[in-house]
């Protein structure tokens, strides 16, 4: 998996934990996908999951990991072996990110332009090239030359960026017994008014930090519509219009309103952190307008990346972080009171979420 910024590895027990006190209930959205962590690991649960994010390169993380089944993994290895075998081709790719800004050192910015070219030329249905391009974003992920995020490279090469890329057979989960898993690519409402599942989880941007601007280099890769770029980062110009209102302050709890509304399912799991637009209180009043609430909180280490100080696009170091730990919430909200007792219940066991305050 790809380093990510709200990537939920270290909740995800405890999001598990949650959703199995809510009995019956076998399938699933999750409708700001991201890294698709969460869905695979509810897939593995047994769930059927329906991941959705606007993003495209979410979109195919979740497409491979999510929807793609395990039946299928002759044949990713095969497709993966091919294209390890692609010859070096520079290009669009290798300018852009090897010459005008320094993410990658040539050679993988080369390995890069020769497989994605190679991924477009084949004949692939949607799953097998979410998987060749998932394993490309994950390759890609081990040799790039910054901590993680894409609004900066770093000034001196990173150690990890001198190796050569290599690409892997993504591990593939088998399909569920409550069935077929799907990915989406859309917008949030219409895909509740699409969709249906007895759970809805909800992971949405908690601040301005917009996804698209912190992992671009994905998104091109995805696309491969070799954009028009600038800045010292060589970010897609499509970025400055792309944004969520989840992305700003004032119009965050209103779509968070929205959401909430058009998601007509028996139970609803929101995940959220003190650092967001909308606070704790703020979302326990969204969410009651849809039925009883609880809260779990814990605290946890903030992600990897933000511990690092703060740099500039040079990759400069030019600050230091304000604070090296958050309170990450779990808000579950049900019309059935029964619900939500499982959760009070859950947290009333002694040291039963000790566990899962600390960082994994």
């Amino acid at each position: 998996m790809i380093r990510y910024l709200g990537s939920k590895r270290s909740l995800i027990p405890l999001i598990i934990l949650v959703m199995r006190q809510f009995e019956g209930l076998d399938s699933c959205i999750d409708l700001f996908s991201g890294s698709a962590r969460v869905g695979q690991a509810l897939k593995a649960q047994g769930y059927r999951v329906l991941s959705n994010d606007l993003n495209a390169y979410a979109d195919v993380l979740a497409r491979c990991y999510v929807q793609t089944d395990s039946d299928r993994s002759a044949e990713a290895r095969e497709l993966i072996a091919e294209l390890n075998a692609t010859p070096d081709q520079p290009g669009w790719f290798t300018e852009t990110y090897c010459e005008k800004s320094s993410f990658f050192q040539r050679p993988n910015g080369e390995r890069i332009d020769g497989i994605r070219e190679a991924i477009e030329s084949l004949d692939l249905d949607p799953e097998m090239k979410a998987v060749a391009l998932t394993s490309l974003i994950e390759a890609a992920d081990d040799v790039l030359n910054t901590m993680g995020m894409h609004k900066a490279f770093i000034k001196d090469w990173m150690p990890m960026s001198f190796r050569r890329l290599d690409l892997q057979v993504p591990t593939l989960l088998p399909c569920p017994k409550a069935g077929k898993c799907r990915s989406f690519q859309m917008d949030a409402i219409n895909l509740l008014g699409q969709e249906t599942a007895d759970i809805v989880y909800m992971d949405p941007p908690y601040n301005n930090e917009n996804y698209l601007n912190m992992y671009h280099l994905w998104e091109s890769i995805v696309l491969w519509d070799k954009p028009e770029v600038y800045g010292t980062a060589q970010r897609r110009v499509d970025i400055k219009t792309r944004k969520s209102s989840f992305n700003a302050k004032r119009r965050a709890a209103e779509a968070m309103t929205a959401v909430v509304e058009a998601a007509k399912a028996e139970v609803l799991v929101v995940s959220f952190n003190d650092e967001g637009h909308i606070s704790r209180d703020e979302m326990v009043a969204i969410l009651e307008t849809r039925g009883h609430v609880t809260v779990i909180d814990r605290d946890y280490q903030r992600y990897t990346g933000a511990l690092t100080g703060i740099h500039n696009q040079q990759g400069e170091k030019v600050g230091e972080v304000s604070h090296t730990r958050n309170t990450e919430y779990i808000f579950v909200c049900s019309q059935d009171p029964k619900r939500i007792e499982a959760i009070d219940r859950l947290q009333a066991k002694p040291n039963i979420l000790d566990f899962f305050g600390e960082d994994a």
